[in-house]
């Protein structure tokens, strides 16, 4: 219970009273869901206002659908039109729902009794089940004969980010009230999981910073083509604004492109078309500003090439942030995990493929993005390989350092100290334990007769001696 009160915070705890957690996941769940569609209606309504539309009372249930469609896109969640279904959704949207229930779970944290980091998971629940819940229902509000939002997805999709992005909130309150950091969290993990952990994230941020690049670089280079694009829309202050915020959210989608672009499969921006090194396909283009980073057709551009590095250099990263993380003994086992390291950074690609890509209508836009399965494919093995490459060098580095370290002074460089042959006596034969000396028996002198022998030496006709020796002593003499 010591956990409960923050003394540094005593604002926020009110004391102790706290309410029930589920009712209070309730509550949380309603803020994110009422904010998170009070600002999409906001932007909704300056874009019905920048555009000519009729009376106001004709037109704003549509807008108040719009702005609940929104609200499910920002949810990935996909929708059905007639002839096609729309699945390529923005990616950057996942921010505003995400921010508002990782504050959401950070008040359900203070408000609610959760003495252990353990029940972190209770309070997860608590917030993702209700908000699920609403998602589902404004699903099956937002349905009209043109637009067809899932509520299968609109519920799934609803309660694991509600979960994750919750339950990060309410870990986070939980740390900040007991005055744990963060990185002892990771701390607890066990070493093999965090290695990995470490390696796919390294990996993975080298191929979406490569990703990005490439996307920066083709605006750069079509900046002239995008400028006239807008000009020819003519949006207006607001629709400029508008526009621009609509681009900002598909800008995570252009990157994982990109990052598909330096894995080799490369993308579709419709059916039959290809922008991959292998060369550029394409065909007409929606009126967007952002299609101007697509390469013309023909031969993929040089400079692009060098991007095709990128996955060696991705998984050299991962290799040796698995290797710093649990450096392994057995030699052999280094190249293993390093390799496993690419497997996982290619899970990850194959999730990013999927939720970046899509449909976006009917007939020559239902192909749109990279094939999932071919880019986490490759990932994984050109990753893998040179992950594994970099973790064994790096392990066999590490234990060289380390033998130098402990390797006292004078000694000869080497892989091995030099090791002198003990010696026999002290080494080689065990210690054993000896049985006090006894007595040896008198042997009795040879008497021979004097008429065979008279004159004769026995040790010169033997050639042995017996004698007594100091042992010979009587026993009752002994001490």
């Amino acid at each position: 219970m010591g956990g409960v009160s923050a003394p540094k915070e005593p604002s926020d705890r009110r004391g102790t009273d706290h309410r029930p957690l589920y009712t209070a996941g309730g509550l949380a769940a309603a803020w994110a869901a009422g904010v998170g569609l009070a600002v999409l209606m906001t932007l909704t309504l300056a874009g019905w206002v920048a555009a000519p539309h009729d009376a106001f009372g004709e037109e704003i249930a549509d807008v108040a659908r719009t702005a609940v469609q929104a609200w499910l896109v920002g949810h990935l969640v996909g929708f059905g039109i007639p002839g096609g279904e729309v699945m390529m959704l923005p990616l950057g949207l996942v921010v505003l729902p995400g921010a508002l229930l990782y504050r959401a779970g950070r008040w359900l944290a203070r408000t609610s009794e959760l003495p252990r980091l353990r029940h972190m998971f209770r309070a997860a629940l608590a917030l993702a089940g209700p908000y699920a819940a609403v998602s589902g229902t404004l699903a099956l509000a937002a349905q009209t004969e043109v637009v067809r939002p899932s509520v299968v997805q609109a519920l799934v999709a609803g309660f694991c980010l509600a979960f994750v992005a919750g339950g990060l909130g309410v870990l986070r309150q939980q740390l900040r009230d007991k005055g744990i950091e963060l990185r002892r969290m990771l701390e607890l993990m066990p070493d093999r999981p965090r290695s990995l952990l470490a390696g796919a994230g390294g990996a993975t941020a080298v191929l979406l910073a490569a990703g990005g690049l490439l996307f920066l670089c083709g605006l750069a280079f079509g900046f002239g083509e995008a400028a006239a694009i807008t000009r020819e829309l003519g949006p207006g202050a607001v629709g400029g604004t508008l526009l621009v915020l609509a681009q900002l959210a598909y800008a995570p989608n252009a990157v994982v492109f990109g990052a598909a672009y330096a894995v080799g499969p490369g993308f579709a921006v419709g059916s039959g078309t290809m922008v991959a090194p292998t060369g550029v396909a394409v065909g007409p283009l929606p009126a967007f500003p952002m299609l101007a980073a697509l390469p013309d057709n023909g031969a993929a551009p040089v400079a692009s090439l060098a991007a095709l590095a990128a996955p060696f250099a991705a998984g050299a990263v991962g290799g040796v942030l698995t290797q710093r993380s649990a450096p392994t003994v057995v030699g052999e086992a280094a190249p293993l995990w390093g390799f496993v390291c690419g497997v996982a950074t290619g899970l990850v690609f194959t999730a990013l493929s999927l939720l970046a890509g899509g449909p976006i209508g009917a007939e020559r836009l239902a192909d749109v993005g990279p094939s999932a399965w071919q880019v986490g494919l490759i990932t994984a093995l050109e990753v893998g390989l040179a992950a594994a490459i970099a973790a064994w060098v790096a392990n066999w580095r590490h234990f060289r350092r380390t033998a130098a370290r402990e390797r006292p002074e004078g000694e000869p460089p080497g892989d091995e100290a030099p090791v002198e042959p003990a010696p026999v006596e002290e080494a080689a034969r065990p210690r054993r334990f000896r049985l006090p000396a006894l007595p040896r028996p008198r042997m009795p002198r040879w008497r021979r007769r004097a008429a065979e022998h008279e004159g004769e030496d026995p040790e010169e006709l033997f050639g042995i001696t017996y004698e007594a020796g100091p042992e010979a002593e009587p026993a009752e003499d002994r001490t």
